[in-house]
């Protein structure tokens, strides 16, 4: 055996680019820790790599840096089998930010395995139980519906439908970067959208389902506040009752909520509204309703007395 047992990433994974927004992302499930460290490359408004089988690490960063010199993603696949004498034991897919795709299956990957290439997208698994893996996981994605990382989910839920990995399920992972590159230097400009993993657990895509939920009410969240920024104070409160809706376990989405309209905007019964309804099912309301008056205490809350008044208005 002449490789690393951390590098045995046989599993299953999706790359793609959303037609409508330009966002790049990979979502990938293995029976193996830490799929998320190893499997997903991806650069803001250059394109994204899986590597997997056995992984080549040097396949990412290599990957990336050639998509960013414009080389479309079919002749990084090409270049990168061809800079690899194992290149028979790896699995490696790739899309640009044209949306050019381009995949590679050695023909010594553990089977079952194989890839398809579909419209700004492209699926692999090896080592699946079942040979119809790939086949759903392509079917999945292009009949699905929503954003980009739950149709990715939808891909990955049909492989695991069709068996999946024969040695079961351990790790899964979903990144998505967004579409322009601004090559300032400076990796808080640069973050991800999505950034999402899920290192050891029983049911690794139930769990992924969950972080997506929770990061796409926070996406919303943040639209929110975007629009209340512009002015548009009933489309804010809208969309912040959106957000919530879908993960109404984030509480402190709620509660910021409730203290920026108090505190910036001098709406303390609409804040109270929202802040009242998060309480009535927290077990540590006392806590979060003396943050309130430590947030007045230090400054954070700024319009003197917000805090009071707020707490004032509570339905308790």
């Amino acid at each position: 055996m002449k490789f690393e047992p951390i590098e045995l990433f046989n599993t299953y994974s999706i790359v793609a680019r959303d037609e409508q927004t330009g966002n790049l992302g990979v979502a990938v499930q293995t029976h193996q820790m830490c799929v998320g460290a190893h499997v997903p490359w991806l650069k803001s408004g250059i394109g994204a790599v899986a590597t997997q089988s056995l992984v080549n690490l040097h396949f990412g960063p290599m990957g990336l840096s050639m998509l960013q010199e414009g080389v479309p993603a079919q002749k990084v696949v090409n270049a990168l089998v061809a800079s690899d004498k194992d290149a028979h034991v790896r699995q490696v897919a790739v899309v640009d930010n044209k949306g050019r795709v381009g995949a590679w299956t050695g023909p010594n990957c553990i089977s079952e395995a194989g890839h398809h290439i579909g419209d700004g997208y492209s699926v692999q698994a090896n080592m699946m139980t079942h040979p119809n893996v790939v086949k759903a996981m392509a079917d999945a994605y292009e009949n699905a519906s929503g954003v980009l990382a739950e149709r990715m989910m939808s891909a990955l839920h049909a492989a695991q439908s069709e068996g999946g990995d024969i040695r079961g399920m351990q790790s899964a992972a979903l990144v998505i970067v967004g579409e322009h590159f601004l090559g300032t230097g400076d990796p808080f400009e640069e973050r991800s959208i999505y950034d999402l993993r899920v290192d050891e657990h029983e049911y690794p895509l139930e769990e992924l389902d969950r972080l997506v939920r929770f990061r796409r009410a926070q996406l919303i969240d943040t639209e929110g506040y975007r629009q209340l920024e512009e002015g548009h104070r009933d489309e804010a409160i809208n969309t912040w009752m959106r957000a919530r809706q879908l993960a109404p376990e984030l509480e402190e989405m709620a509660y910021w909520q409730a203290v920026t309209l108090a505190d910036e905007y001098n709406d303390v019964i609409t804040a109270a509204k929202i802040l009242s309804q998060m309480l009535m099912k927290e077990v540590r309301k006392d806590h979060w309703i003396d943050l309130i008056k430590r947030l007045q205490y230090c400054g954070i809350i700024e319009r003197q007395g917000a805090g009071d008044e707020l707490l004032a208005q509570l339905d308790l």
